[in-house]
């Protein structure tokens, strides 16, 4: 019995989103995982926004984990629906972790995008007069602590678009790298997990979160 893994990211607004999202399933299997990618809904949901948003709060419902693709999406920071449904398997108590092809911190992505930059008060500030988040962070910190919090974490690997063919936004080397990161952390040493093992281990997760869960109540 494989761990189901919801994939979320920007990845549904590239051009041959279908053939990513296939492509990534089959990399989850490579490691016992069952990806569940936002596109695997009823292909007559595609113009209907809402059968769209309840049939991805179903999927992530199913997950046991949920891996975020968090690469820039029009912005210096993370795809905001995708930011959306991090805060939803946080606010579930299921673990989340994150992956970018952008390396880098938060800071100068949007240094890049606002300045001219000015200095005053110890803090950085954008030519709107916008104090800049300055963290050291990979992306805005209520992304990061969340999945860190979760007991996740955030891969990146710099993937520009010569290398990946042009589809640097699904950030394939990330992905792998994480789910690679997620397999060590389960701590198997075989390719597949027993039944037993992943009852076992959504058992020590379901009591995990719960206690987070508590402490924010």
């Amino acid at each position: 019995m494989a761990l189901k893994i919801y994939l979320a990211g920007p990845d549904v607004f590239l051009a041959d989103a279908r053939a990513v999202g296939e492509q990534k399933k089959a990399i989850c299997r490579e490691f016992d995982f069952e990806g569940l990618f936002p596109l695997d809904n009823d292909e007559g949901a595609s113009a209907d926004p809402d059968k769209i948003f309840r049939g991805n709060c179903a999927l992530m419902r199913q997950a046991d984990i949920g891996v975020f693709n968090l690469t820039p999406f029009r912005s210096p920071s993370a795809d905001p629906g995708t930011v959306f449904e991090l805060g939803f398997l946080f606010a579930l108590g299921k673990p989340v972790y994150g992956y970018t092809g952008a390396e880098g911190v938060y800071r100068t992505r949007v240094a890049a995008l606002a300045g001219p930059i000015s200095e005053r008060d110890g803090r950085r500030w954008d030519r709107d007069g916008y104090a800049i988040e300055d963290f050291g962070l990979s992306d805005n910190l209520m992304i990061v602590r969340s999945i860190e919090d979760a007991g996740g974490a955030i891969v990146a690997v710099e993937e520009n678009v010569s290398e990946s063919g042009g589809k640097s936004l699904a950030a394939f080397k990330a992905f792998t790298a994480c789910l690679r990161l997620m397999r060590q952390r389960l701590g198997q040493t075989s390719r597949v997990l027993p039944i037993a093992s992943v009852s076992r281990w959504r058992s020590a997760w379901s009591w995990a979160s719960a206690k987070r869960r508590c402490r924010f109540n």
